[in-house]
């Protein structure tokens, strides 16, 4: 199963987002918009692009979207339940 700070390290590795430590993220933040991490439109695809790439988890249904990438926890949750 993977872990939390396991996953804020690859995002930060991959998204490259300077200045923040894993521990600097709550799992409960937002991941796009101002009062969360601030991530934009290229940065969702990125995204979708690790879970395929790094867990081979492949997010196909873009009405969920909004759900899976809420916040840390939610996209954590989606990649255990639908690992392989």
């Amino acid at each position: 199963m993977l872990q939390s700070e396991e996953f804020k390290k690859v995002l930060i590795k991959h998204l490259q987002l300077e200045d923040i430590k894993a521990s600097d993220i709550s799992d409960e933040e937002k991941l796009f918009g101002d009062d969360g991490l601030g991530l934009d439109s290229v940065d969702a695809i990125e995204l979708v692009l690790i879970v395929e790439k790094e867990y081979g988890v492949k997010i196909s249904d873009a009405s969920q979207y909004e759900t899976i990438f809420k916040n840390i926890a939610s996209l954590l949750s989606y990649i255990n339940e639908n690992r392989q």
